[in-house]
């Protein structure tokens, strides 16, 4: 029996032609897959192209392109860990990718290399990412000495949190001194990227009411609050709003780094207050390395991430495993028609779980 044709885009109703190629001398070209020693290579010689196929294998879901990233990450991983991390966040308006850009603008015209990894919400309808940040941030884009990769979060923040910090091996391998994690800022994606970064950076629009809006907890974790928009008319308001946070900062213990949290202005457009932030930054990196809490917090965000990646992939491994699957749905309507309790059901799915591997003591 002949083997029907496969579908394409461009396929149309029975009786009608099929259109041609537009160049039917050109070649079909697939790309070939870098080996293990050329992705390494690649990455160490600062190539973008290859940096960029190489997080495409982390994100990737298929087994084999995850091995594979699993085998760069650890060729990588020596030549990882020197950079300086800043995780950015801040309300949708806030202007973060506009001040992402004169930020990164100002510390490659100071030699610095920069990647800006932005966890991008992804449409529920379509499953797109939505930000796009290549295209909001066009001049530093056009930098050879920048790199910026947009992750679409999806449904997982989790696995695209981990793929983030390992995303970032991979940049400090290839030579970037200073890493960028632009978060989501709408949810609970602050935590994840304060827990792989080692300078917390929130921005705030010049209005008054935003800190009351803001939770306690985002606030914590800030090692300096930036005022943005801070120019024309807005600059008295946005004054006004400093002191406002700097004195509800005064409300909030003392952080274990012995960093003192402090507020300024700035306008990502004018460039006004961006030296002044970097040197923030800078001068936290003194205090942090001056009194050992910058390597032991570096030391904790690794075994953090150890037990959150035993814990996803354990989770992931349940969901996948075939006697579970197949109890799993009667189970719930079980527990949903009372006829066994919540915790019972649990038992018996983590028994199967369990025994099928061999792994019941």
């Amino acid at each position: 029996m002949p083997q029907r044709p496969k579908k394409t885009a461009l396929e149309v109703k029975p009786g009608v032609p099929q259109p041609g190629s537009l160049n039917p001398n050109m070649p079909r070209l697939q790309r070939r897959q870098l080996t293990v020693e050329e992705y390494v290579a690649g990455i160490r010689q600062g190539r973008r192209s290859v940096l960029g196929q190489a997080i495409t294998l982390i994100e990737s879901t298929r087994p084999d392109h995850q091995a594979l990233a699993q085998e760069i990450i650890g060729r990588c991983l020596p030549h990882s860990g020197r950079s300086m991390r800043i995780g950015i966040t801040g309300s949708p308006g806030t202007g973060k990718s506009t001040f992402i850009e004169a930020f990164g603008l100002h510390l490659l015209n100071r030699g610095h290399r920069l990647a800006v990894l932005a966890i991008d919400p992804s449409s529920p309808l379509s499953h797109g990412s939505i930000l796009g940040d290549k295209t909001r941030m066009e001049k530093l884009a056009a930098r050879e000495e920048s790199f910026i990769r947009p992750s679409p979060a999806g449904d997982s923040l989790g696995g695209v949190a981990r793929k983030t910090r390992e995303a970032i091996i991979l940049c400090e391998a290839a030579g970037y001194d200073t890493i960028i994690i632009e978060t989501v800022g709408v949810g609970q994606s602050e935590t994840a990227v304060h827990s792989m970064t080692d300078f917390f950076l929130l921005l705030l629009p010049g209005g008054g009411d935003e800190l009351q809006g803001m939770k306690r907890g985002i606030v914590e974790m800030a090692d300096l609050i930036a005022v943005n928009k801070a120019d024309g008319e807005r600059l008295p308001l946005a004054r006004k709003s400093r002191q406002e946070y700097r004195n509800a900062l005064h409300l909030f213990p003392p952080k274990e780094s012995g960093w003192t949290p402090t507020v300024e202005v700035c306008s990502a457009t004018t460039g006004m207050g961006i030296p002044e932030i970097w040197e923030h930054i800078l001068a936290f990196r003194q205090t942090a390395s001056g009194n050992g809490y910058f390597e032991n917090r570096r030391r904790k965000q690794a075994r953090y991430w150890l037990f959150e990646t035993i814990d996803n992939q354990l989770r992931e491994a349940f969901f996948r495993h075939p006697a579970v699957r197949e109890k799993l749905k009667s189970m719930e309507e079980m527990v949903l028609a009372g006829r066994k309790s919540s915790f019972q059901a649990a038992e018996e799915l983590l028994a199967l779980f369990l025994q099928k591997d061999g792994l019941a003591s």
